[in-house]
């Protein structure tokens, strides 16, 4: 005989589930049927060590430490930790995840406020509110600076996510014109809002008479806006950066704004917070700056409260598709079974998000009998592929949800046999942005006890260890390709530490790939595709 579910009110009349609050916040309503939800802020910590095991669920902000101690003090009936927020820095991340403790954030809650304050300083720059109100206190009364109109002015967005999205809302209301650069974005969102795509960032600036930047800080985004970009920027641009330190370099601002190639600038972010009083920010000409006041509102710390309140319930009745900030370790035996399966997908993800970015459709193919159901794989790809390109960290719980927000759909793919491995996955991305030809892009891999293998780029096979930067060239099956281009590393002193050679037939087109220890610059790619051996050449780092 098989026993009834509970219903939701048999859930009500058991024993409620247990938060604890103890930090200040405003949360918002408290009265949750099937919750006993227990507020006091600025509880000392020694109270929450002792109380904590009591609860199924705490919610902090910055203040309470939770660190190994207190999540041992805990014991087994915590399951999940919610930070009002966006940072975690005081959450011990690691050790919650070894704990199997959900750890949840509202990242979300300051995304106006932060949009704002960039529009904010977008205008203060065009007309000069830093400069005049300094004058003023000084006693100089100056009535003859001429500012800038922003209407019918381009603005260059680098980053259309949440905060992009509602800058270029903003500004369209301002009647300006939106350029946007982000390659991880699909068309529809550009549709959508109105907004017209620029297909690489040189286009952007050639075109913009203001950029703002709204990018996580990656690899890849560091100091991606720098002297030689802003000089391509017209003369008497508006450069502003509300979103993280140096993704405008710092020193190239500078720069621009004592030479007169910018109008204005303004900043909410520095690279080291706070500055230094010799900070070269803080003589610099024409510069608004403010103490990273993106989420600094009433209006943001009310919500904050309310949705951190609001998931940390959700994840205690089983929905965590908002808001994860960590994955808790899988299970003893699934991780035994898939660890180096998960490492590999994480990895072919991670390739394929360099080779083509912003792709619209991911289709898995898992070949072979693997020794677990492989599916935690396909959202291990989907971290890989999603990684620094969102406004929220993927991982094995938010991955899905945050393809899902991009448009990307998943397709997964199992096939009985594996002609050339006993197991093998297969990733396919195709994307292409409206009005061009469709690309598609595949990468494969393997692992040979728990170490991932790359088995396969394009229609070539290989067998790489994908670790560190792999130069991916493709030629004609002729002698001395490989010659010449390890001729010319060596000349830069950049060491190969391993190669893998792969062709369609023999005279045919061939591909070979090398891993080195170092990076290649954009000017040291362009010498190696400028070699009459090579035809094609990218960089990936695994």
């Amino acid at each position: 005989m098989t026993a009834t579910a509970p219903t939701q009110a048999d859930r009500t009349a058991a024993a409620p589930l247990r938060v604890l609050i103890c930090d200040e916040m405003n949360p918002g309503d408290l009265n949750h049927d099937g919750f006993q939800i227990d507020y006091q802020g600025n509880m000392d910590r020694a109270e929450t060590l002792r109380r904590l095991p009591e609860y199924d669920a705490l919610i902090t902000r910055s203040r309470t430490k939770v660190d190994r101690e207190l999540i041992d003090a805990a014991g087994p009936r915590l399951k999940v930790i919610g930070r009002g927020g966006v940072g975690v820095d005081n959450i011990d991340l690691e050790y919650a995840s070894l704990r199997g403790l959900l750890v949840l954030n509202a990242p979300e809650s300051n995304n106006v406020s932060a949009a704002e304050l960039a529009v904010m300083h977008l205008m203060a720059a065009a007309r000069g509110l830093t400069r005049s109100d300094s004058k003023t206190r000084a006693g100089q009364w100056d009535r003859k600076y001429l500012g800038l109109e922003l209407k019918d002015k381009t603005l260059g967005i680098v980053g259309l996510g949440r905060i992009g999205s509602i800058v270029a809302d903003r500004a369209q209301g301002l009647r300006m014109h939106v350029v946007a650069f982000d390659p991880y974005v699909p068309d529809s969102k550009f549709e959508r809002l109105g907004v017209t795509r620029a297909a690489t960032l040189d286009e952007l600036l050639a075109q913009v008479d203001a950029i703002t930047v709204h990018t996580p800080l990656t690899d890849e985004t560091r100091g991606m806006i720098g002297a030689e970009q802003l000089a391509r920027l017209k003369k008497g641009a508006i450069a502003v950066n509300a979103a993280r330190g140096g993704i405008i370099d710092e020193q190239a601002l500078v720069d621009a704004l004592h030479s007169g190639h910018l109008f204005a600038a303004g900043v909410d972010v520095f690279v080291d917070e706070p500055p230094a009083p010799e900070h070269i920010f803080l003589g610099a000409p024409n510069l608004g700056i403010t103490a990273h006041l993106g989420a600094n509102t009433f209006e943001a710390q009310e919500r904050v409260g309310a949705e951190i309140v609001s998931r940390v319930l959700d994840a205690l009745h089983g929905d965590v598709s908002k808001g994860a900030v960590n994955a808790p370790a899988l299970d003893a035996k699934t991780l035994e079974a898939l660890g180096g399966y998960l490492k590999l997908g994480e990895k072919l993800g991670r390739v394929l998000a360099q080779l083509l970015p912003g792709a619209h459709d991911v289709e898995v193919t898992f070949r072979g009998e693997f020794p677990a159901d492989p599916a935690p794989v396909v959202t291990s790809v989907l971290v890989g592929y999603l990684s620094g390109i969102t406004d929220e960290t993927p991982n094995m719980i938010n991955a899905r949800a945050l393809a899902r927000e991009r448009g990307v759909n998943i397709a997964i793919r199992e096939e009985q046999d594996s002609p050339d491995y006993q197991t093998e996955v297969i990733v396919k991305v195709t994307g292409g942005a409206k009005g061009e030809k469709e690309r598609t892009r595949t990468v494969g891999g393997t692992v040979f006890g728990r170490n991932p293998r790359l088995t396969r780029l394009r229609d070539f096979r290989v067998e790489l260890e994908p670790e560190g930067f792999i130069l991916i060239a493709s030629n004609q099956d002729k002698p001395g390709a490989v010659a010449k281009l390890s001729t010319l590393l060596g000349s830069w002193g950049v060491n190969i530490a391993g190669m893998a050679l792969g062709r369609a037939e023999k005279g045919g087109q061939a591909l070979f790939t090398l891993t080195l220890d170092d990076a290649l610059t954009a000017e040291q790619l362009d010498q190696v595709r400028a070699l009459d051996v090579i035809d094609s050449a990218y960089l990936v780092r695994a």
